[in-house]
């Protein structure tokens, strides 16, 4: 655009920039529910939007004051100039031109992609001396009276800060812009909106199936500057007010920490002391950090409302809808039972009772974005949950719970389930968005802080005047939120400074006005990969066929391994599908490990003797479990014949010990025979690897004894014989006989024997 002259209208239109990408899913979810749409920020593009490539002048304020204008006010914007270009920029000159007032949500959401170039009032530039070179900045201080933008009525209006100036000798043209807003409320507001921040310190985990660390992730984001170090500050630093009467200064903002017990369980792990990180022996270097981060966390958990999320972060729906809700059961802080120290029923709050001096609650439970299942509600609800946290897309009228549509917002809602209704907290996708990427902002996060307060703004300007009707609204950013800390604490410090802003924490809500948010939208198929959700599947299943065999109570036994299959199924798994793949057939090969600790010894030689036709078979059993199982010992022998081995029933073996067995066996025969052993779970899964070996008997067996015995018998009654007959001879005086016929008389005929048989 043109601009020879001060004051003079800018002669191109002006491109209103896309969707940025922090806030596309909340646009998604709500474009899908058939209302507005909650849009990306006026002017919020990211810095690669292909409406700035043109704009060597980028644009980043410090400073826009005041926050939510009166009459009379004088408006103030400051920060930095900075030429991206290759040519130098002179001739410079800044203005602030606005377009008409909105009122509404719906207004505010559709103006981002609306075709108004803020030209409704234009006043003049104002100039600045010198030049900016290529790759230089400038700072720059724009001051303007509300009355020459005639803000004549209260309401939110969209504002340019437009930057002109020439390069190369050229027009003066337009070089840069910023978009933002002006927030005019009533003097003496009717009503005050209810704001509520729900804070996640959650962190995908760094321990593999068994425990131990695959790297050193997490004391980088603990340590100064990290992903957590940074969101922690941004409660601990929010301002404190010494309550009526004295004593000791609270929050002003009473902000609800969502916390992860793995998280915290992890920390305690690392400040114990070393710890070795990928197999090497006192490689993590985090000790102090954890140390000081769970420090600094239990002063912030002593002042502030702490809601313990399932044990892992556990994706609760994509767990429920493929047929894995046990997972989900034992990883709730209330009812669940696992975690790597194995503590028992309600294993999540106990860890985070016990690191941070206080009882978390465990009635709010807080699903994932995206659209859940009424099975997954009804799960969370049976492990405890008195309310759940829904993303507005979640919902068939979810628009109306953010003031998209209707007159007021209110955060509280009712899902309809088969075992009765369930109440219902709905955050707001856009403000969460805008709350968790604030240094992602076109324009710094001074911007990112004015739309957010332009998004309040008309919530309360299109409410009704009954202050039972005021608006509420929940803040819930992104997990893994990474926002600048300065820009996030001031939005939160903003609901308690402005008089028509209300703090409050997530349980006061719960007692807040309703809306009717409709019913659960239609949910699709599973969040998480489905090939890695097999495998999940195949070690739940190999988890239960050894819990079978636990003697005791199995969920205790078997803490250990339950913690892993929630670390496994972490809601973080779902923007890294590869990695949860990983993860998932690393849990599932290290559930399987685990039954190969309860095996049978095979002997030195591989051959057993014994010492008689029924002496018992003695083999030794090995149970390196930590807990007591029960277990079958199968017996086979090849073809079943000469030896048979009796069925000895359930064996219980004991921890970390060897135990003899004595089976029965009944020998028929002598020889070698081949036999094969193997342990199983009461259910039939086998335990530990089959030995086969020899079993070796020069033992005589029923049979052959019989046999021979005859024979001995027999032998004896033909000597018996033989002897009779001597002594009866020698009686007569006659040769002894040998038993052959006897000679025939002197003189008498020979018989001569036939030639052929006669029969």
């Amino acid at each position: 655009m043109s601009s020879s002259a001060a004051g003079s209208a800018p002669a191109d239109g002006r491109r209103r920039p896309g969707l940025r990408s922090v806030l596309a899913s909340a646009a998604v979810c709500l474009a899908a529910l058939g209302g507005s749409v909650v849009g990306a920020p006026h002017a919020q593009a990211a810095p690669d939007d292909d409406t700035r490539h043109d704009r060597p002048i980028s644009i980043e304020v410090s400073r826009l004051e005041p926050r939510s204008v009166v009459p009379g006010a004088v408006i103030t914007v400051s920060g930095v100039l900075t030429n991206t270009g290759d040519q130098t920029v002179t001739d410079l000159g800044v203005r602030l031109q606005r377009g008409e007032v909105l009122t509404t949500r719906a207004e505010l959401a559709a103006a981002d992609t609306a075709a108004d170039p803020d030209t409704t009032v234009v006043p003049p530039f104002q100039d600045y001396d010198g030049s900016i070179g290529p790759g230089r900045s400038m700072q720059f201080t724009y001051t303007i009276p509300t009355a020459s933008l005639q803000l004549t009525q209260d309401g939110v209006y969209p504002v340019l800060l437009n930057v002109n100036g020439t390069t190369g000798g050229g027009d003066r043209q337009r070089l840069g812009e910023l978009s933002t807003y002006l927030v005019q409320q009533p003097a003496l507001p009717t009503g005050r909106t209810t704001v509520a921040w729900l804070w996640p310190l959650v962190e995908r985990s760094h321990r593999d199936a068994s425990g131990d660390f695959v790297d050193d992730g997490l004391a980088g984001s603990v340590r100064s500057g990290g992903r957590l170090d940074r969101a922690l500050s941004v409660v601990e630093e929010l301002p404190r007010t010494t309550p009526v009467g004295g004593g000791n200064p609270t929050p002003s903002v009473p902000v609800t920490l969502a916390v992860d017990p793995a998280l915290v369980e992890e920390l305690e792990t690392m400040a114990a002391g070393p710890y070795a990180v990928a197999g090497k022996e006192d490689a993590g270097k985090g000790t102090d950090d954890a140390a000081a981060f769970l420090q600094r966390l239990r002063a912030v958990a002593a002042v502030h409302p702490v809601v313990a999320l399932p044990y892992g972060d556990v994706d609760a729906d994509s767990l429920q809808t493929a047929g894995l809700g046990a997972v989900l059961t034992r990883s709730l802080p209330e009812a669940g039972t696992a975690s790597a120290g194995g503590e028992g029923q309600g294993a999540g709050a106990r860890i985070l009772a016990d690191a941070l001096g206080v009882e978390p609650g465990t009635d709010v439970a807080w699903v994932a974005d995206g659209a859940v299942h009424p099975e997954t509600l009804a799960a969370l609800q049976n492990g405890g949950a008195k309310q759940v946290v829904l993303d507005a897309g979640a919902l068939s009228e979810g628009t109306r719970a953010v003031g998209l549509r209707g007159s007021s917002a209110a955060a509280r809602t009712s899902v309809a389930l088969s075992s009765g209704p369930m109440d219902a907290l709905v955050a707001d996708p856009t403000l969460g968005a805008l709350g968790g990427s604030t240094e992602k902002t076109a324009g710094g996060v001074r911007i990112a802080e004015q739309r957010y307060l332009a998004e309040l703004s008309v919530l309360a300007l299109q409410a009704p005047a009954d202050p039972a009707q005021a608006p509420s609204v929940l803040i819930a950013p992104p997990r893994e939120v990474g926002a600048d800390p300065d820009g996030v604490r001031q939005m939160m410090s903003d609901t308690a400074e402005l008089p028509w802003l209300r703090a409050a924490s997530v349980e006061d809500l719960t007692t807040g006005p309703s809306s009717d948010a409709g019913t659960l939208v239609a949910a699709g198929t599973t969040a998480l990969d489905g090939s890695g959700l097999a495998d999940v599947a195949a070690a739940v299943a190999s988890r239960d066929d050894l819990a079978g065999a636990v003697v005791g109570d199995a969920d205790s036994a078997l803490a250990p391994e339950d913690a892993a299959l929630s670390r496994a199924t972490s809601v973080a798994w779902r923007t890294d599908p590869a990695g949860f793949r990983d993860a998932a057939q690393d849990v599932r090969t290290t559930i399987g490990e685990q039954r190969d600790r309860v095996t049978l010894l095979a002997p030195a030689d591989g051959t057993y003797s014994l010492a008689s036709s029924d002496a018992p078979l003695v083999l030794t059993v090995r149970n390196d479990l930590p807990f007591t199982v029960r277990v079958l010992l199968q017996l086979r022998t090849r073809g079943n014949v000469g030896l048979s081995i009796d069925d000895i029933g359930p064996q219980e073996l004991a921890p970390g010990e060897r135990t003899v067995l004595q089976v029965p066996t009944h020998v028929r025969q002598s020889g070698r025979f081949a036999v094969t052993a193997s342990l199983t779970t009461p259910s039939g899964g086998p335990l530990g690897d089959r030995v086969t070996f020899q079993v070796k008997s020069t033992a005589y067996g029923s049979i052959s004894l019989i046999i021979t015995i005859g024979a001995a018998v027999l032998l004896g009654l033909l000597f018996l014989r033989r002897l009779i007959r001597f002594l009866m001879r020698r009686r007569r005086g006659g040769p002894p006989s040998d038993g052959g016929p006897e000679p025939a008389p002197e003189g008498a005929a020979v018989p001569v024997p036939p030639t052929r048989s006669p029969v």
